[in-house]
């Protein structure tokens, strides 16, 4: 299936748990992605969208300058699977002429795509289960599986 390449749209906090969630967007479309991610993760991603810069590096900014001493590039960040309500990532490294896949959590991949300018996409089947839109007139999500033709997918691929 295709990759969907999103952005950050925002990092919101529950007022009820203090859970963190990362909200994607697609680049060229309506869909969003929440993910869900632990604190630390949210503060490195913030710190980072927010110019802020630390006296230590952070284990993100840790495993970026190892990419680069290793003389590898990160090409691109995918969230490619969900599972039990649990979303998937790799983050695609060239080096030495080789493309690898590495296995990561999505909020560790987007703390490192943050760093290095990573493109970040999604596969469409992620999309499909867990992507949201927001009705237009009151801003309330609704869920893409619930509406597959708000979601501009053709007639034919909703079966």
């Amino acid at each position: 299936m295709a990759n969907i390449e999103l952005v950050i749209e925002s990092i919101r906090a529950s007022c009820m748990n203090n859970q963190r969630v990362v909200v994607l967007k697609e680049k060229k479309g309506a869909r969003y992605l929440p993910c869900s991610i632990g604190p630390a993760e949210a503060d490195a991603i913030c710190l980072k969208l927010q110019g802020v810069c630390v006296p230590r590096p952070l284990t993100h900014d840790f495993v970026c300058a190892l990419i680069g001493i290793l003389g590898g590039t990160a090409r691109e960040v995918v969230i490619n699977r969900l599972e039990n309500d649990t979303l998937y990532a790799t983050l695609v490294v060239t080096a030495n002429k080789k493309e690898r896949e590495i296995d990561c959590r999505p909020s560790d991949a987007l703390a490192v795509a943050v760093r290095l300018g990573t493109p970040i996409f999604a596969d469409e089947e992620v999309m499909q289960k867990a992507g949201i839109m927001f009705e237009p007139e009151i801003g309330r999500p609704i869920p893409i599986q619930q509406s597959p033709e708000a979601a501009g997918v053709p007639e034919e691929r909703q079966n």
